[in-house]
């Protein structure tokens, strides 16, 4: 899956420590087969348990992930953007948000 980060998202991911960032890399290998596996079928019933997947209240088009409620806490924002390449093909991509604990959601 394509993707983009955010200049909050990218500070916040500097925040993280070695630990917390590999949890973060290693729910993106689910996160990312599971866009793969949306964007065919368009269906929220296919994101993996583990991840937590649904729309952030009051921020509209903007989903959450949660891969651990506690030690480190660890979510991340994001929303569906597309891409053009520079053969003018449009693909979906992955736009991050924010990155962190449940703090982020102040601002998503």
């Amino acid at each position: 899956m394509r993707f983009e980060r955010t200049d909050l998202f990218k500070a916040d991911y500097k925040r993280l420590t070695d630990a917390e960032r590999k949890q973060f890399r290693n729910a993106v290998i689910l996160f990312n087969s599971a866009c793969d596996r949306f964007v065919g079928s368009n269906n929220f019933d296919e994101w993996p348990g583990a991840l937590r997947v649904k729309s952030v209240v009051n921020a509209p088009g903007v989903f959450e992930i949660i891969w651990s409620f506690k030690n480190p806490d660890g979510r991340a924002t994001w929303e569906w953007i597309t891409i053009v390449d520079e053969s003018g093909q449009i693909s979906p991509a992955v736009r991050w948000r924010r990155l962190g604990k449940h703090r982020i959601f102040k601002n998503p």
